[in-house]
C-alpha cells in the first residue's frame, strides 16, 4: 500500500511504515492537482498537516482511499464525519505536540512582558547609535511571577500550559464547555510529583480576573474573543492565539491595543494565511511566529511515529 505524506513526515515515521512494508512518498502535491495524484498513483493513506485540504471532492472521487490522517490536534481541513461515513479511516495526534504547543506560548510570553519581540527589532538598527535611548524604551517590564493566567480551552495543551504556568508561580484559572475540573500534576525529580485539580469557570469570568490570556480551541464559526470580550478585561492584559486564526477576532485586536486595554498581544495563527493581515505584521506590540506550534523536533518525530503506529493498526486490522 502507498502512503503519500502531504505536508512531510519525520524519518522515524517513515522508516516505522516501511518497515510495515508501506511504500512512502513524501511529496508536496499542489491542493488542485491532489484528487488526480491520488488516483494516479492509487494511494491508499494520505498524510496533511494543516496546508492541505481533504473535502467531499477528494473523498467522494479518491476510490483507493482508506486512511486520512492528520499530523497534529485540529482537524477543521478535514471533512472528517463525511470521511468516515465513506468507511475511511480518519485519524490525528492530539497527544504529540501538546508540549511544544505550550512552550511556544511561554516563549511569547516571556518575551512579550519585556518587549523582547520589539527590542529584536530595533537593536540591529540602532542599538550603535540609540542604546540609552532603547534602554529607556523597554524599561518597565513585568514579572509572570504571581500573576494571573487565562487559559481559554482546558484540553490537552491547555494543561500543558498550565503545568508551566504553575511551575513558575502563576495562578491559572481556566475555561472549557466540556472540562468541569481538572487535575494537573506536576513532575519533579526522583519522581516526585503534586497534584493540583483546577475548575473551570466560564469565560465572562474568566476574562475580568486575567493578567494573561492564552486561547486553546478548535476552530470557531466566530470568534470566542472579540470587542465586548476586550471590554471586559483588565486594563494592560496581555492575550496570546496559537490555537486557530479565526479564534481571536483580529480587528478588535487592533482596537484594543491602540486603546491601551491590551498592553501586548502574541500571535501564532492567523485569519488569513499563509498571508496576514499587513496591519498585525507592523504592529510594534505584536509578538508574532508563522503557525509553528507544533513545529519541533520532538514533536514531529512523535507525530510521525504516532501517526504510523495507527495506520499500521487499522490497515493490518482490515486485512486481518
Amino acid at each position: 500500500m502507498k502512503v503519500l505524506a502531504n505536508d512531510g513526515i519525520s524519518q522515524s515515521g517513515v522508516e516505522t511504515l516501511k518497515n510495515a512494508g508501506f511504500e512512502v512518498i513524501v511529496k508536496k502535491v499542489a491542493q488542485e492537482q491532489l484528487k488526480e495524484y491520488l488516483n494516479a498513483n492509487a494511494i491508499s493513506v494520505l498524510l496533511v498537516r494543516s496546508a492541505t485540504k481533504v473535502r467531499k471532492d477528494i473523498i467522494d472521487n479518491c476510490i483507493h482511499l482508506k486512511v486520512i490522517g492528520r499530523g497534529g490536534v485540529g482537524m477543521d481541513n478535514i471533512d472528517v464525519d463525511y470521511a468516515r461515513s465513506k468507511g475511511i479511516s480518519v485519524i490525528n495526534t492530539p497527544a504529540a505536540s501538546s508540549s511544544s504547543v505550550a512552550e511556544l506560548v511561554f516563549a511569547h510570553l516571556f518575551g512579550g512582558v519585556r518587549k523582547l519581540h520589539d527590542s529584536n527589532r530595533n537593536m540591529p538598527l540602532e542599538g550603535d547609535s540609540r542604546f540609552k535611548e532603547l534602554k529607556r524604551s523597554y524599561a518597565g517590564g513585568v514579572e509572570l511571577r504571581g500573576k494571573t493566567l487565562g487559559i481559554v480551552g482546558f484540553g490537552r495543551i491547555g494543561r500543558e500550559v498550565a503545568k508551566i504556568a504553575l511551575g513558575i508561580g502563576m495562578k491559572v484559572i481556566a475555561s472549557d464547555q466540556n472540562v468541569g475540573e481538572a487535575e494537573i500534576t506536576l513532575e519533579f525529580y526522583n519522581d516526585q510529583s503534586i497534584k493540583i485539580p483546577i475548575k473551570t469557570e466560564p469565560v465572562e469570568m474568566l476574562i475580568k480576573d486575567s493578567d494573561f490570556i492564552t486561547l486553546h480551541v478548535p476552530a470557531q464559526d466566530k470568534p470566542v474573543i472579540g470587542a465586548k470580550e476586550f471590554e471586559k478585561m483588565r486594563d494592560g492584559v496581555g492575550i496570546i492565539n496559537t490555537a486557530r486564526g479565526g479564534v481571536l477576532d483580529e480587528e478588535a485586536l487592533l482596537e484594543a491595543i491602540e486603546s491601551g486595554k491590551v498592553s501586548f498581544a502574541a500571535l501564532d495563527t492567523y485569519e488569513n494565511e499563509p498571508t496576514p493581515a499587513i496591519k498585525l505584521l507592523m504592529n510594534e506590540s505584536i509578538s508574532l511566529s508563522p503557525h509553528i506550534g507544533a513545529a519541533t523536533t520532538e514533536a514531529q518525530e512523535r507525530i510521525g511515529v504516532e501517526l504510523a503506529e495507527q495506520i499500521i493498526t487499522i490497515l493490518k486490522n482490515e486485512k486481518a
